[in-house]
């Protein structure tokens, strides 16, 4: 059987319903908005958002003043619809329709934010990509944060499996260069009301 493409499978996801029908939808991306704002990064810093989707940290970053901002996803329908949201703003945001295992960043990120793909690449080769991807795209102090699924959350989501962590071992699978700062365990409650337990972690690219 053919392992369904990645991009139909995520346009699908986001045709079929509102994006704030999607179970990782949330109105304020509080933690995320804390963990950064604890990066104390200037306003110009360049920050990407890793499968963004249709997340509204984009939006809530730009009200707080950030003027370089990168939302990658790997849905072109999704991102059509964060353009058109941001009316204006688009002008301070970069959208690239990219799949994160081929992503070859062109420039370095103060802040590599990512809420939610991370837990869906159960391949480790897939994981390696990633992390090619991630040390390309940051440099030694770069902030990252990682929001992947707790040891309580779900192993399948949105018809695809799932990895779970706790911060040990999500520091484990990003290596040495990524010290941990700061960690948390959350629960989202999705719109249908079910809960999900998510892991919020903070590293910082250490020299060398």
């Amino acid at each position: 059987m053919t392992a369904p493409d990645p991009r139909q499978h995520w346009d699908g996801v986001y045709g079929q319903r509102p994006t704030t029908e999607v179970s990782w939808y949330e109105a304020q991306p509080a933690q995320s908005l804390e963990m950064i704002a604890a990066s104390h990064l200037a306003p110009a810093a360049p920050i990407i958002d890793v499968g963004g989707g249709a997340s509204v940290l984009v939006d809530r970053l730009l009200a707080r003043g950030h003027t370089d901002i990168t939302v990658l996803d790997l849905s072109g329908e999704v991102l059509a619809q964060v353009g058109s949201r941001l009316g204006a703003l688009r002008s301070h945001v970069t959208l690239l329709q990219q799949d994160i295992r081929a992503f070859r960043p062109s420039r370095r990120y103060a802040l590599w934010h990512d809420r939610a793909v991370f837990h869906f690449l159960t391949d480790p080769s897939d994981r390696a990509r990633y992390l090619a991807a991630l040390l390309a795209g940051t440099a030694p102090g770069s902030h990252v944060i990682m929001a992947t699924f707790g040891p309580q959350g779900p192993a399948r989501c949105s018809g695809l499996d799932t990895c779970r962590y706790n911060a040990d071992s999500l520091a484990k699978e990003l290596g040495m260069p990524f010290q941990l700062t700061e960690s948390q365990l959350s629960d989202h409650v999705t719109p249908s009301g079910s809960h999900q337990q998510f892991l919020y972690a903070r590293f910082v690219r250490a020299p060398g």
